[in-house]
């Protein structure tokens, strides 16, 4: 059994939440829904999906050292003094677990939506919030119908802030999440043209992201993007809610909290801004002008929740981009070395141009080539084509030497580019990794990006994996 300072839910909380029943006494640290990272001490949730049954997988959960499973059914292979809380339906007591945890936390709760910029505002407002407290935050991308209850029901019981990443790709997805949530503070980074395919408008998009207005009290604050077209919109959406309070970020001379002067540098950038009549002087450590202005809605959410701004704007120089979202990495070659900007997680037009942006505010070495190495935006719907080819002007005027495009999207931007940027086209990303190291010299700086399903991914993990006589690595030629 868990230590007592380490109890996330005993098995009475757990009865009490769900209106289960316990075949026994527990006390689980962690709550978990995927037997293969189940760890010790874990209250294992057995979802029932499309394609899969975790009911499937509670033998290999409890045999791996979960405490406790949560089951609406009882496999026939289970020892019948199996630690079990018996529930009519599991994803329905996921979500119970998450409302209780919801209540019985002394904090107060942001959510972060959005077309991009979610996850790394999210991770920005984690370090600039645990300045001041106990600081829980969504863990990678869990956004979702399952993510978002798995979230709450693993928040620690002491948490003096909470925030929560929702995310959706169709109408309808993000008001029951906002719901569960409850933030006092909403932050919607920006609306774009992203999932196209499932609706008709980006102006859908936005009445879509304005969902996150439903779960809010009305004496709640939204933060939206002051440069976004979409600025009026929602905060007529939020206003309809009854929230009375909405802060401007961004540029904008109209903006509450707004960005004054900003100077890029490698790996990061130095603002000046001001933030709610407040100038405030500070570093970031993740590059990027997008960077930059969602660190104005971070601000503004921590002066709102009475944080000092001063000590909270010092610790942003300590964010990082993460995998997939800009981590970047040196790979070393017999020749030399060349650096990757690894963007692989997932693309779209607005995150593409931002991307191509940090590309063009990056030095490579004397002789050396800016390069991007571009694979499809998905779920773009009858405008994919023009989309992808419309990047062309943005990576001309970007200074990028060289393009490499992959999938049959973006066979449309290649088209479009100048015959010098066209470096080589292929069907699928499989084929990148030969020409771009046939291609690649030291001190050339790579631009990684596309969508999820575009396997861009495997592409920077095998160029990372090159040894150091420039042959590729196992990883390259399994990929």
């Amino acid at each position: 059994m868990a230590a007592a300072s380490d109890i996330l839910w005993t098995a009475d909380e757990a009865v009490t939440a769900t209106g289960g029943h316990a075949t026994s006494e527990w006390a689980a640290r962690r709550v978990s829904i995927d037997s293969r990272t189940a760890q010790p001490g874990d209250l294992f949730v057995a979802l029932k999906g499309p394609h899969f049954d975790g009911h499937d997988f509670i033998a290999g959960a409890l045999k791996g050292g979960a405490s406790a499973a949560v089951v609406h059914r009882m496999p026939e292979t289970l020892p019948g003094d199996a630690p079990l809380l018996l529930v009519n339906d599991t994803m329905l007591a996921l979500e119970a677990l998450g409302r209780a945890a919801r209540v019985r936390a002394p904090a107060k709760f942001v959510a972060v939506t959005g077309s991009v910029g979610k996850t790394s505002t999210k991770e920005a407002l984690r370090l600039a919030l645990a300045t001041a407290g106990s600081t829980y935050a969504t863990t990678g991308n869990l956004n979702n119908q399952w993510g978002v209850p798995l979230s709450l029901a693993n928040m620690p019981r002491n948490s003096r802030f909470g925030v929560f990443e929702l995310g959706m790709n169709h109408a309808g997805e993000i008001g029951p999440l906002s719901r569960q949530v409850q933030p006092e503070i909403a932050i919607i980074t920006t609306v774009a043209p992203v999932h196209l395919e499932f609706f008709d408008s980006v102006e859908a998009i936005a009445d879509a992201k304005a969902e996150i207005f439903e779960g809010m009290p009305k004496d709640g604050i939204a933060i939206l993007n002051r440069d976004d077209g979409y600025f009026a919109g929602l905060s007529d959406h939020a206003r309809r809610r009854g929230i009375g309070r909405i802060i401007g970020f961004g540029a904008h001379e109209e903006a509450t909290a707004r960005l004054l002067d900003y100077a890029p540098e490698s790996e990061g950038g130095r603002i000046r801004a001001r933030i709610l009549g407040r100038e405030v002087n500070y570093a970031i450590g993740a590059a990027g002008l997008h960077q930059a202005v969602n660190s104005l809605a971070v601000l503004a959410t921590v002066m709102s929740l009475n944080v000092d701004v001063d000590v909270a704007a010092a610790a942003l120089v300590q964010m990082q981009a993460l995998k997939g979202r800009g981590q970047r990495s040196r790979v070393t070659l017999a020749a030399g070395s060349f650096e990757i900007i690894d963007e692989s997680y997932n693309a779209s037009p607005a995150a593409m141009r931002a991307a191509i942006r940090v590309l063009a505010q990056t030095k490579p070495a004397r002789g050396a080539r800016r390069i991007a190495v571009l694979g499809d935006m998905r779920e773009l719907g009858s405008e994919g084509a023009k989309l992808h080819a419309d990047l062309a002007a943005d990576l001309s005027a970007a200074g990028v030497d060289l393009v490499f495009t992959a999938g049959p999207l973006m066979a449309s931007l290649n088209a479009a580019l100048p015959a010098a940027l066209r470096g080589a086209h292929f069907n699928d990303s499989a084929g990148l990794c030969p020409a771009i190291l046939e291609a690649v010299r030291p001190g050339d700086i790579l631009l990684v990006k596309g969508s999820l399903g575009s396997r861009m991914g495997p592409v920077v993990e095998a160029l990372k994996g090159l040894d150091r006589n420039g042959g590729l690595s196992r990883a390259v030629n399994e990929q």
